[in-house]
Formats: C-alpha cells, structure tokens, sequence
C-alpha cells in the first residue's frame, strides 16, 4: 500500500467507526508560547484531553503534520526524520481499551496488511510506589486479539530498557510489562515527578519485527524497546485514566483515549523493510534525486536521505507560511535548506535544482494537503531564493576559510623589530584549524562542520571537531536559555495581562481597518504582559493624527464596558462571512471560533477568526491604550507597539 493509501484507509475506517475525520493542524502552534513547531499527534488536542468540549464530538480522527528540529542532526539513518505524519484517534470520554485495542490491530492486520506473526506489544508494568497496578487490562485484550489470529501470546516481565538487553525475549514471548520509564504517558514525566493535579495513565505500544539481526551493542541481548533497529515502534494508546492528588493517584471521572501511529512507520513495516525513505511518500523525492544527480542511494545513502528529509520538511513549513529567516521557525527553514543544498553539492547535483526536487514533494502530497499546490509557486521562489542567497554565502566563507588556512601554514614572530617565520611552531598544530574558527565559519557563514571537514581534508588539513562539538554545546545551552526567555510570535503566556492586550489586539485592529481600510490584516503578533506588538499589511507609514485617533477608538470602545462573546462555527461559513475579520486561515480547523467584542449599547466593535484567550468584560482591560510607536515591520507590512498604562 502507498503511504497516501493507509492515510485514506485509515481515516475511513475511523470514520466508520464513528469519528469525526477534522484536518490536520498547522506546524506552527496558534497561540501556544511552549514550543516552536507542532511536534506531536496529541498536541493540538491537549486543551481537549484536559476537559474543553470540542465542537465535533467525543471520537476524533486525523493525520497529523508534525516537525521535530531536535532531530535535525540526527537524519542520515534509515529512520530519522524531522517532518513526519501522526495518525491519531482520541476518545473525549467515550470508549476505552475495549475499543481502541482492537481498532488498531484489526486496521494493522486487515486493513494495511500486516503480518501478525512479527507484531509485538508492550504494556505497563505498574508502580508500587505509587499505588498504580499493572495493567492487566490492555495485556488480556491483546491475548484474546493474537488468540484469533493464531499466533503466540506469551508475556514477558521486562522493566527498564537496561533489563530489556539483559533479559532478552524468550520462544513464544509477544507481549512485554514495562516500567514508568517506557510504559506511562503524563506531560510531566513519570508518576513519581507529576504534580498534583496532573493527569496521565499506563500506554501500550505497538512494534514491527523486521527481523534484522540484532546489534549487542545496545545489550546483550534484543526485545522490543532495543534501539539495535529490529524492532521498530509503530503505534502507541495513551490511556488517561489517573489524577494525582495531595492522597495519591485517584481514577479519573472520564477517561481519554489519545492515540498516535507514524505513517511512515506504518508504510515501512507494511513495506516490509525497515529503510523508511522506501515508502513511496519518500521515494518518489530519492527518484528524482538520482535523475538530476545521476546516482545511486544505495551508493550514497546519507546524502539522499538529508536532501529528501529536508526539502520535504521546508515545503511544508514554507506551505504554513514559515519563510527562511534568521529568527526562530524561518531559522529552521534556512537550515534544513542549507543543509539540503550542501548535500545536493556533494551529490553534484546542478545549482538552481531544489526546486525540482520540491515540485516531486509538492506532487506526492498535494493529493491530501491542497495548500502545497495552491502555494507552490510561493514555496518554490522561497527555495530558489535561500538557495542562491546560501551559494553568496559559500563564496564568502571559502575566502575566511582560504585565510584561515593560509595563516595556519606561514606563523610570524617579531626579532629585533622585523618579521620573520616562527619555525618553533609546532607543524603538527599548523596543519590543524581550531575549534574556534569552525565555530566562526558555522556561526558565521552557515558552513557546517562537515563542510569545513571536507574543504580542510582537500588541503591537507585537520579540524578539532571535539573543541568544535564543546563550542557547539555551549552554543545550544546559551540558545536553550534564550528561548526561554522569548516565544514565537503570539502569546508569552495566558497570565491576566496577556490576555487583556489580547483583546486589545482585536480592538486595535478593528480600528485600523476603520480609520485606514479594509485592506489592512494581522501579518503577526507577539504579546507579553507588559506591551503587544502588532504587524499589519499597510503599504506606508501611519501619521501621528491618525494613530491618536485609533487610540481614542480604542479606548472608547473599552469604556463602554461591553462583553466579549464566542460562535462556534465552520471555517467555510465563517471565511464566507464579511463581517468576520481573519488571517492565516490555513491555520485553523474546519471547525473555528470567532470572537465578537460588543459595547454597552450593543455596537459590534470588532468580529474575528482566533484561537487564543479573551477577558469576558471590556471592564478587565485595565488601562489606557497608547501607541508608542509605529514602524515599518517588511516591504508592505507595518508595526505598532502599544501598552495599556495604569
């Protein structure tokens, strides 16, 4: 089966079994100051998990977009990608093990062809300490399930991953207890470090057997969790059926169900080989690297694998509206580019090509996710832009790597006023480029350490990638720390104030388009509880008398002390509705909320598409409104930056 096939195939049958089908979220959160990208199935649908009525129902299905940048560097191996596809099923209070067990067995074996003699599971071992039994509940299902299918139902009491490699699996054995470290899902951890008032619950994963021989040096001996590459995890149900309380875990009222299988997992299990750049979703992309490279993957593998992996990543990001920048998401895009175009050097593959490899993603996918072929033309100017932006940038680092390396084999000295080579140098040193200037060539001029490496190794040089690795950790804490401190465009937080100049966002902008037209939309902003800053389309700059007369509107509007209400509706009807205001509609679900601010007498103020929170009263906006200032943000795009004062 194609990888579109079990998307299709999957979708229906949850369908079938009566969940509402809702369409994947965007890669970048709405309004969600934790994280850059949306990085897993479950993610969009927490505010859900924990209790919000969702317009669609109690079973809800869909094929999530996802990224991971940590894995960035991790792509090369036959396994590692940084975008992928969540399958996912949650049930809002409805069904429980009785049902999802099943479900997703029956689709892996009768619906993407499975065999069931190489599937095996994993289930929670208990936590004594923490009053949790096992969970004897998911492992008698699962026995009935492989009694049917004929095959063995074994249980094997495993614990840790460590114990895994030194226990190992014995004849017959298919079903394995494990401990908290592997076998429980809360956002905090195990149960032991969830605070009071966190839910989680026990999970049951789902693993393929490729059947490939195992590598001791991840243990011993080989079971299901083993990283050697046999095995490989396709499917996990979360059941969140705990609360922990100030006495210890209590059951939960209403238990969810939140389900996610990888796709291309999935793909590459019924595929029958564990490389998955073999599905066809991937080898579509690797078919048309080897025409514009005229090689071969099985000869260059890594490379192959990078350029598919990020060329794909960056099609869909730049399709979600995330150009290359220097700056959080677009930093992302620039890199994955960058990378895909160093590998795309040494594949020698001609310069100005990686928009042909992005046509062959846009092809294979544009099938489910439309946007890819509404905005290809946008996508494919952002690639060949960065593109031939980075081939300026290579130019420059090759001459400060040229230096570099000239000053690396000629070193001076001064004797009695004049210049002269220093033969005390050690050569050994002389032939070596330090940890800090690679440093300066990444940081710098985009050069990969692999490049530097490769470039030095051409002239006889080494690098110290050691002190380089040290300079790079370093680097990653200090980035850590200041994502910390920032967030994406959006919200910090949800604290009182934040949220006050949320609305006043809604205000502001409703003002805009009063006092300068209807062709003013939100670009972008970025909220904290001390200021908003707020980027609009506007092709020129805003005159001091009209912006005190946006202020005044503003605060008119608050005085009236009028209500903040909310219409769930169809992103259809809504998009439809010339009284609703809204951007970045590929964003948001099929089902939207739309926020109507109306003053005391009844006037609508302002009518919007959003997803973030709101003060209930136009009395909880505390303050005056001022605009400090108002710049120019990018060509036809402005900036204000406001504050409520005490």
């Amino acid at each position: 089966m194609t990888g579109n096939e079990i998307r299709k195939q999957y979708l229906d049958y949850m369908n079938e079994n009566g969940h509402a089908v809702i369409p994947s979220a965007a890669l970048v959160p709405e309004n969600d100051p934790t994280t850059l990208f949306t990085g897993s199935g479950m993610q969009p649908l927490v505010p859900y998990l924990l209790g919000e009525k969702h317009p669609k129902g109690t079973r809800l299905a869909n094929s999530q977009k996802c990224f991971r940048a940590e894995d960035i560097e991790e792509v090369g191996d036959n396994r590692h990608t940084t975008f992928f596809e969540m399958l996912g099923n949650w049930s809002l209070g409805d069904y429980f093990k009785a049902d999802q067990i099943p479900w997703f067995y029956n689709f892996l074996v009768d619906k993407a062809g499975l065999d069931p003699e190489r599937i095996y599971v994993t289930a929670f071992q208990g936590d004594e300490s923490a009053g949790i039994p096992r969970d004897t509940t998911s492992v008698e299902i699962w026995q009935g399930l492989f009694s049917e299918k004929g095959v063995s139902k074994g249980i094997a009491e495993i614990g840790s991953e460590e114990d895994g490699g030194n226990i190992g699996m014995g004849a017959g054995e298919r079903i394995f207890y494990y401990d908290a470290s592997k076998n429980w899902w809360s956002r905090a951890g195990k149960p032991a470090d969830m605070p009071v008032g966190e839910i989680g619950g026990p999970d049951t994963e789902v693993f393929y057997d490729f059947g490939t021989e195992h590598d001791p040096k991840w243990g011993e001996h080989c079971h299901p969790n083993c990283d050697c590459g046999r095995f490989l995890e396709i499917g996990n149900s979360v059941f969140m059926e705990y609360l922990k309380t100030d006495k210890g875990f209590e059951k939960l009222p209403e238990q969810n169900v939140d389900f996610g299988g990888g796709l291309e997992r999935i793909a590459a299990a019924a595929n029958d080989d564990g490389d998955m750049f073999k599905i066809d979703l991937l080898w579509k992309v690797i078919e048309q690297i080897q025409t514009l490279s005229g090689k071969k993957y099985k000869d260059n593998t890594e490379a192959f694998r990078v350029i598919t992996d990020h060329i794909r990543g960056a099609v869909f990001m730049i399709g979600d509206g995330i150009n290359p920048s220097n700056t959080e998401q677009g930093y992302f895009v620039r890199r994955l580019l960058r990378r895909a175009v160093r590998y795309a050097d040494i594949l020698e593959i001609p310069a100005g090509k990686m928009t042909d490899i992005a046509e062959s993603v846009i092809k294979i996918y544009g099938q489910h996710y439309g946007n890819l072929t509404d905005r290809s033309e946008e996508i494919n100017t952002a690639i060949a832009s960065e593109e031939e932006q980075f081939r300026q940038t290579l130019v420059k680092g090759l001459k400060q790597f040229n230096k570099i390396s000239l000053q690396l084999h000629v070193e001076t000295k001064v004797v009695d006023g004049k210049k002269v080579i220093d033969k005390s140098v050690d050569p050994v040193r002389k032939k070596s480029i330090n940890a800090q200037n690679a440093f300066d060539l990444f940081t710098t001029y985009g050069f990969p350490i692999e490049l530097t490496v490769e470039i030095a190794k051409e002239k006889g040089l080494v690098v110290d990638t050691k002190g380089f690795e040290i300079l790079m950790t370093e680097h990653k804490a200090k980035s850590r720390a200041g994502a910390e401190q920032k967030f994406k465009g959006g919200l910090a937080d949800n604290s009182e104030k934040v949220v006050q100049y949320h609305t006043t966002t809604h205000l502001m902008l409703a003002a805009l388009r009063h006092f300068l037209g209807e062709h003013i939309h939100q670009a972008g902003s970025n909220i904290t509880g001390d200021r908003l800053r707020f980027d609009f389309t506007h092709p020129e700059k805003v005159d001091r008398e009209t912006l005190d007369k946006i202020e005044a509107w503003v605060n008119m509007a608050v005085e009236t002390g009028g209500k903040v209400t909310i219409d769930m509706m169809s992103k259809d009807d809504a998009e439809s509705d010339t009284t609703v205001e809204g951007s970045f509609w590929d964003r948001y679900p099929d089902q939207v909320k739309v926020y109507t601010i109306t003053g005391g007498d009844n006037t609508i103020f302002s009518r919007e598409l959003c997803g973030g929170p709101h003060v209930e009263g136009l009395e909880q906006i505390k303050g005056k409104f001022k605009i400090k200032k108002e710049e120019s943000s990018s060509a036809g795009v402005r900036r204000i930056k406001a504050v409520l004062i005490d």
